[in-house]
């Protein structure tokens, strides 16, 4: 998506002195709109910036005006420095730099479909390319690639963006930096052009060894939210994009991606554990979706079933008390253990009596209601933990268990079932149906076998009467689920 500049790195502070009163008036008096450019200026361009406005932008941003760099271009004139802007703190100067300003400015202004078609065919790209080619400033570069970055979300302008010789290649040489900034700017051009139609450009700029070894070193090494968020939206463009994932995606894998990601979830999840207080939702989220594509991807899906660690961490996701927050991450989550359990069914014996993943399972309910492919997965987890059950002679202690967790949650369990009806599936695809329903029917069939051991069991029933339950909710979804598997 575009991106408006970047103020972490401020050019000018204001005056906090200024009369208020002096500014209303300022206000009073000033015109409503810019005004528009004569007829002769226009250059046939729909918009309230004066053409020539944007064009002198375009020439303040040739090479040889960068700050501290060097050019042997003829035309280019000695570069302007404004006057010292006086902190009013402290009373020291600060250095307005032109190019600075007139490259936010264009950053800004290539948010907007007309103005960025007008830079790109008055050489915007050649001179950004130009510039990061000397640019030694990390602040130079980041808005290089920032204007780039706005520019590549116009469909219009892919072709000239890409067709620009050695702009791909230079923008992918810019992930050796070391600045985090430079490195979000970056990561979010090379995901917004891996997710357009000229994708295999990008893709094939980036398949050097090299390269994605250092993608995943940053991945697994920065400290910086922002640059962890982008660089995983950037693994997510390559993994979502069949075309890229061709190209990207076995080669990341060998090199280690699924260990990376585990990683990182290790990590958040640890953090939650020490601070019970999840930082980065949003980091936890992506990292869940990338390993969630990951479990589905032909050239990878085995590598992530094996993962044992991994297992363990999502089965801890979704055993997470406060789902609210973290609803996406637990929709995630489940597909992931879906995904594994298809690939390797003898994990499901390990959590077939974790009564705290129960719980968590079926907390979880109401957030996938709505989404066929995270409700079929649940169900279908399911339906695998409770073969385990029926297949086993359980002790009344495990039953009186089950017995509890059913009483607690039959509420969810009847609201679901209640909203998705066999007539309900009448508008949804046939193959979808048969999977959705075959999985839901399997489960609902395991949870009556079990809900008939506890009213057979006398000890049980004890049991669950010790605990102040009459065995009243567990009766009244026994009756339910009997009525849904006719």
């Amino acid at each position: 998506m575009p991106s408006e500049r970047s103020t972490s790195r401020a050019t000018a502070q204001e005056d906090e002195d200024e009369d208020e009163e002096e500014e209303e008036e300022e206000e009073e008096e000033a015109p409503s709109h810019l005004p528009l450019a004569p007829s002769s200026e226009s250059l046939d361009l729909s918009t309230t910036i004066d053409p020539s406005y944007i064009i002198s932008l375009i020439r303040q941003l040739l090479p040889c005006n960068v700050k501290g760099e060097t050019n042997d271009a003829k035309d280019c004139e000695e570069p302007k420095i404004n006057d010292a802007v006086v902190d009013g703190q402290h009373g020291t100067p600060e250095i307005v730099d032109p190019w600075e300003d007139c490259g936010c400015i264009l950053w800004d202004l290539a948010v907007n479909k007309s103005h960025a078609e007008f830079m790109v065919n008055n050489f915007l790209l050649d001179v950004l390319l130009g510039t990061l080619n000397i640019s030694k400033s990390p602040r130079v570069t980041e808005i290089c690639l920032g204007i780039i970055g706005n520019l590549a979300c116009h469909d219009a302008l892919i072709d000239a963006i890409v067709s620009t010789n050695g702009l791909v290649e230079t923008v992918v040489n810019q992930l050796l930096l070391d600045d985090s900034l430079c490195l979000s700017e970056t990561f979010r051009l090379l995901t917004v052009g891996l997710q357009g139609r000229r994708s295999a450009s990008w893709s094939e700029a980036l398949k050097d060894e090299q390269i994605l070894l250092h993608i995943l070193w940053i991945v697994g090494n920065t400290l910086n939210s922002t640059l962890l968020e982008k660089s995983i939206e950037f693994l997510l463009a390559i993994i979502d994009n069949q075309e890229v994932a061709n190209i990207l995606l076995q080669p990341l894998t060998k090199s280690g991606l699924p260990t990376s990601l585990v990683d990182l979830l290790s990590c958040e999840i640890g953090k939650l554990r020490s601070r019970n207080k999840l930082e980065r939702p949003t980091a936890l989220e992506l990292i869940l979706c990338a390993i969630e594509g990951l479990s589905a991807a032909h050239n990878s899906s085995e590598s992530v079933s094996s993962n044992e660690q991994l297992f363990h961490l999502v089965c801890d996701v979704v055993k997470l008390s406060d789902k609210f927050e973290i609803a996406s991450s637990c929709v995630s989550a489940v597909i992931i253990i879906a995904n594994m359990l298809t690939d390797s069914e003898n994990l499901a014996s390990g959590i077939s009596r974790d009564f705290t993943f129960l719980h968590g399972l079926l907390d979880i309910l109401p957030f996938v209601t709505d989404d066929l492919q995270a409700r079929n997965a649940l169900w279908s987890i399911l339906a695998r933990l409770l073969v385990q059950v029926v297949e086993n002679d359980l002790s009344p202690s495990t039953l009186c268990h089950f017995a509890s967790v059913f009483s607690q949650k039959s509420s969810l369990i009847e609201e679901d079932l209640a909203g998705h009806s066999m007539q309900n599936f009448e508008e949804i695809d046939s193959t979808n149906m048969s999977k959705t329903s075959d999985a839901t029917v399997d489960a609902v069939k395991k949870i009556v076998q079990i809900l008939e051991k506890l009213m057979e069991n006398s000890q049980v029933c004890d049991g669950v009467a010790s605990r102040g339950d009459d065995g009243s909710s567990f009766r009244r979804l026994l009756k339910f689920c009997r009525k849904y598997t006719i």
